[in-house]
């Protein structure tokens, strides 16, 4: 695998460019990875891909090359016509496309869509549109890569039809206030795969991912002759259930109040990694949001969120609108407690981030975004 300079990344998007190559490109490694663990929920089923143009979707050749193994009833494939951010298109067409896919128990080989038969929208294909709709009303499982700029609408849909998907989406979207109350109440949860910080894809779009305004733009890369994009914190998210979300997290860890301080404004303990939990504590526990990677419904219960209103069952103790927040310097940012009310605080300072204080001296810090949730005995 050959890693690229910031130039060398910069010639070969202005290549794309030029190639007319500006899909975003799940791989097929990943989706086969990922599907594998739901080979028993597509019988019978008509599959939806309605970010999906079928000449070039990895998504459309495993579900058409798949058809008969995983005993689809229909599959189909819809594409957005304009080249627009965040909107996937091969090609400039005049009008969107999509491809109704009904098996063919004789081929053994990727059906070629053209073959198939390219149907055209009167409109642009937008998932949002009435022929759009028209077609999600017809499957009953949706499987594909959103646009992550318009994640909430998008799922929002999902649940308003009552369909079955299996996305891709950013990590940080299940803090959304639109999506995380569906991760509470189990209705929505994590993929079985795609754990380890993020997933690569065939990209073009400089427009969009300008090695410019990257946080890392070693984040681009060739191999096999082809360019790849890495994005972080990138996620499966699912209402189809699947076995390793009901593996039993093994806790190594028990619990003592030296290794776990108490928040100072909420009854619960801190549990900086999910691999800390104590597996003998029976109260409220603060845990990362990646704790979402193993979390098992029958091993834990989800009582809310830090920053999403989680006071029902975990009330917040102690308001900070009195403090100012100080910088490791000892110069004052401007902003005021209040600003950490909805967050997980303990006493102290660690030295490396911002902390509050107040007139008499006393001192907290914030932690990042906390899930409190107990054990279920």
């Amino acid at each position: 695998m050959k890693q690229l300079s910031r130039n060398e990344t910069v010639r070969h998007l202005h290549s794309a460019k030029k190639a007319k190559n500006d899909e975003f490109y799940t791989q097929l490694s990943d989706i086969e990875k990922e599907l594998k663990h739901y080979k028993h929920s597509f019988k019978g089923k008509t599959v939806l891909c309605n970010c999906d143009d079928p000449r070039v979707s990895n998504f459309f050749h495993y579900f058409s090359y798949n058809f008969e193994k995983l005993g689809l009833k229909k599959l189909i494939s819809t594409c957005y016509k304009n080249k627009e951010r965040d909107f996937f298109s091969k090609n400039d067409s005049e009008q969107a496309i999509y491809l109704v896919y009904e098996g063919d128990k004789n081929n053994n080989n990727v059906p070629d869509p053209e073959e198939i038969g390219i149907k055209y929208f009167q409109g642009d294909g937008d998932f949002r549109s009435e022929e759009a709709i028209e077609l999600l009303k017809q499957a009953d499982i949706v499987v594909t890569n959103p646009p992550f700029s318009i994640f909430r609408e998008y799922v929002a849909q999902l649940i308003e039809y009552k369909k079955q998907f299996l996305i891709i989406g950013n990590l940080n979207a299940m803090k959304y206030g639109e999506i995380y109350p569906y991760f509470q109440s189990d209705e929505i949860w994590f993929g079985a795969t795609m754990f380890s910080g993020g997933a690569a894809f065939f990209v073009g779009s400089p427009d969009l991912y300008d090695p410019e305004k990257m946080s890392n733009p070693k984040n681009a890369y060739i191999k096999d002759g082809k360019l790849y994009w890495r994005v972080n914190g990138v996620r499966w998210f699912t209402n189809i259930d699947h076995n390793k979300r009901h593996e039993e997290l093994v806790l190594y860890k028990t619990y003592n109040p030296d290794d776990y301080p108490k928040y100072d404004n909420y009854d619960a303990i801190e549990v900086p990694f999910t691999e800390c939990i104590p597996s003998d504590y029976d109260g409220i526990m603060g845990v990362p949001i990646s704790f979402l990677n193993k979390y098992n419904p029958e091993q834990f219960e989800i009582l809310g969120a830090t920053q999403r209103g989680c006071h029902d069952e975990v009330p917040d103790t102690r308001k900070y609108d009195d403090y100012w927040e100080m910088k490791q310097n000892g110069e004052r940012t401007g902003s005021s407690g209040g600003k950490t009310n909805e967050n997980a605080n303990l006493l102290g300072n660690d030295g490396k981030k911002n902390y509050f204080i107040n007139k008499d001296g006393r001192v907290i810090q914030s932690a990042y975004q906390r899930l409190f949730i107990k054990h279920r005995r």
